[in-house]
């Protein structure tokens, strides 16, 4: 049975607060924890009003202290805003503290835009240029100190957190694939270059001591419910979303509305439609058929699922929804 896992970014929807986006985000972890979902996963982003999960370790924390069992990581941290050695220590704490559940996610931009980047007080000049050193620094913080070694990741040495490399274009899948590690594409929201970087992840993969044969991870959105017109409908606030955000006023998650077609123009849907085009959006069964079709043409070892909705209740059925598809996806 092919793995489920989810990603979440604590989102902030019209009308309520970050601490309500938490309290949400703990709720489904618990939720997914109950339903078989293998991973669960926080986004780093800042300067977004409509996301809550900036201080991404820290709500890593949060969800792994109110679960027991689901694996919990970040997918991702964005390395170049951060030095390696402060990752090491945050999640060796987190690994301490959690141990065997933690997973690593990097990402190679900012998440955020480049007024945002440069506040975050790392080097714009070179920083993602780095982005390969600093993941092999960071993963040396996680073996066992070298005699002589003077800096050490306290907790982190010796720990050998799971590292993962996350991407939307085909610089991190020739990464991964030269290190040996697995690697998750950000399939739901800028699917273009998916069969190429997976093409090319899993031709020029690298066994390591990670890591034997490619493992790629892909990112799905599902957006379901007891009917089609239901589910279609819970859609419109990503919708809206991804288009407030092209038009430079990215917000709250709105409510979903009657017609997209009459929130956007013609251009501007097609757009939509097509970063969004690894979405899967109806009932049990079409959620389950458009699934099946996904995991046949991509080999995909696992799914990602993130399922923006405006209302929790919603959300939470959502992912029910779901897992049962993927229940049948394995029978």
């Amino acid at each position: 049975m092919i793995p489920f896992s989810v990603l979440d970014l604590s989102p902030i929807v019209e009308g309520s607060t970050a601490g309500d986006a938490l309290r949400n985000s703990l709720d489904l972890a618990r939720h997914a924890e109950k339903l078989g979902y293998h991973r669960f996963w926080l986004a780093e982003h800042h300067n977004m009003t409509g996301i809550a999960s900036a201080a991404t370790a820290v709500v890593i924390g949060h969800v792994a202290g109110g679960t027991k069992t689901i694996r919990v990581g970040s997918g991702g941290i964005m390395l170049p805003n951060h030095s390696p050695l402060v990752v090491a220590e945050q999640f060796g704490t987190l690994e301490t503290l959690h141990p065997g559940r933690i997973d690593l996610g990097l990402g190679r931009a900012p998440g955020t835009d480049m007024m945002t980047a440069r506040a975050l007080r790392r080097d714009m000049a070179d920083s993602a240029n780095r982005f390969p050193q600093d993941v092999l620094e960071l993963r040396a913080y996680f073996e066992e100190p070298a005699p002589g070694q003077k800096i050490r990741a306290v907790p982190g040495a010796g720990l050998r957190v799971p590292l993962w490399l996350l991407g939307s274009s085909l610089f991190s899948a020739e990464l991964a694939a030269m290190l040996g590690l697995p690697f998750a594409f950000a399939s739901h929201f800028a699917p273009d270059a998916m069969m190429e970087a997976l093409e090319i992840y899993r031709s020029r993969f690298e066994p390591s001591d990670r890591l034997r044969k490619p493992y790629a991870m892909l990112g799905v959105n599902v957006i379901a419910a007891d009917s089609d017109e239901q589910a279609r409908r819970l859609f419109t606030s990503l919708q809206q979303s991804f288009v407030n955000l092209r038009r430079g006023m990215p917000g709250r998650l709105p409510p979903p509305i009657d017609d997209i077609d009459g929130y956007c123009s013609p251009v501007e849907k097609a757009g939509v439609d097509r970063a969004l085009a690894c979405s899967f959006v109806g009932t049990d069964l079409t959620v389950r058929h458009g699934l099946e079709e996904f995991v046949a043409r991509t080999g995909a070892d696992e799914l990602i699922v993130s399922g923006h909705i405006f209302d929790h209740s919603a959300r939470l059925r959502s992912f029910e929804i779901a897992a049962g598809a993927r229940e049948k996806l394995a029978a």
